[in-house]
């Protein structure tokens, strides 16, 4: 059975308190630094089998668990959070991908530069929580490069190789809860 086909028609809010949007990138060449993004919302629209999925990000909301760090990519070397305070995701197509499986295509913004990605979801179950409300969950990734987006900034190291890659790995886990109540026994 298709994921789209299980989930009820209706309006599904991400819970923010209970999802995390972050991300993963080289440092040094050596380790990987992750972050988040603290304050985020969306929603996804299902109805006849087909989807939609918006989420927007504020940007200084950025926490990689290092106060120097966190300014510096908050300044104009990286996101210039003061002129663009949101990143923006809104899908173009969702599809089905196997039995627990979904790939939305759509439209990433960073610094008011838009390019097409993907994310590849995978559900990771439904629950009632105990306020009732129908939770659905999923986990994805995408990988983008920074540079795409205007992102440039970096410092070459002594021994070859830069402070920053210029991969960078999207990680989304959401849980929604849905707007109308549903039948998920």
């Amino acid at each position: 059975m298709s994921v789209l086909s299980t989930l009820p028609a209706g309006t599904y809010t991400i819970d923010g308190s209970h999802s995390r949007v972050g991300f993963s990138a080289r440092h040094a060449m050596v380790t990987k630094v992750r972050g988040s993004f603290n304050e985020f919302s969306g929603s996804a629209v299902v109805a006849d089998g087909a989807a939609s999925l918006a989420i927007e990000i504020s940007a200084a909301s950025i926490d990689t668990r290092n106060a120097d760090r966190d300014g510096h990519l908050q300044s104009p070397d990286f996101f210039d959070t003061a002129t663009f305070p949101n990143l923006t995701f809104a899908s173009t197509s969702v599809k089905d991908s196997g039995s627990d499986k979904l790939v939305v295509e759509g439209n990433l913004t960073i610094k008011d530069v838009t390019k097409a990605i993907t994310i590849e979801f995978e559900y990771s179950g439904t629950a009632v929580d105990p306020y009732g409300n129908a939770r659905y969950g999923f986990e994805g990734s995408s990988e983008i490069n920074r540079k795409d987006f205007g992102l440039v900034w970096n410092a070459a190291l002594e021994t070859g190789g830069v402070i920053v890659s210029d991969a960078i790995k999207l990680e989304f886990e959401i849980s929604t809860i849905a707007a109308v109540t549903a039948d998920i026994a």
